[in-house]
């Protein structure tokens, strides 16, 4: 688990909506509250968060964005060919990171355990708030009418306010 940060996707047939929160920490101090943890891909088709190592998650971008590139955008098979490359070199397998990303018909978690994982309700969260904004955007889907980004904005309030590492200073982005 990483302390850090917190990344949300959230699903419904209205589309697909990824938030994360802005507090970077180092140790127990709060070092900067206005982070932005999300990235847009492949001519804006595929969004992706990331928890952990800053410059290991950048590094990881990178990579993803090269596989993107090489499978013409296939998120599935762009997250594969990088989590089989994430586990298998030995430089890249010492980065400290997870990523989350989604195109407009999945969500995928990538680790680097070989780890490519697509949540069975539309729902998934990294970062050591994850579990606390996966659970309330969970009850937010099944007992409202509320669009994703609605509930991933109020998951990850609910987030921030469990969370020490996670702040309300929300980033979003929408496809």
């Amino acid at each position: 688990m990483f302390k850090g940060t917190t990344i949300l996707a959230v699903r419904s047939a209205e589309g697909v909506a990824m938030a994360g929160d802005g507090q970077v920490t180092m140790g127990h101090t709060v070092m900067k509250h206005s982070a932005c943890k999300l990235r847009r891909m492949h001519d804006d088709k595929i969004i992706g968060g990331f928890a952990g190592s800053t410059a290991d998650a950048f590094t990881l971008f990178e990579k993803f964005e090269a596989k993107l590139q090489e499978f013409q955008g296939h998120l599935a098979r762009a997250a594969v060919a990088l989590a089989k490359e994430w586990r298998s070199d030995r430089v890249l397998r010492k980065l400290e990171a997870l990523l989350l990303v989604a195109d407009k018909n999945q969500t995928l978690v990538i680790s680097g355990v070989g780890d490519v994982i697509e949540s069975d309700d539309g729902v998934a969260a990294i970062g050591s708030g994850g579990a606390y904004a996966q659970a309330a955007a969970r009850a937010l889907l099944r007992n409202t009418n509320m669009a994703p980004a609605d509930i991933a904005t109020e998951a990850m309030k609910i987030a921030a306010e469990t969370c020490i590492y996670t702040n309300d200073h929300i980033n979003m982005e929408i496809l």
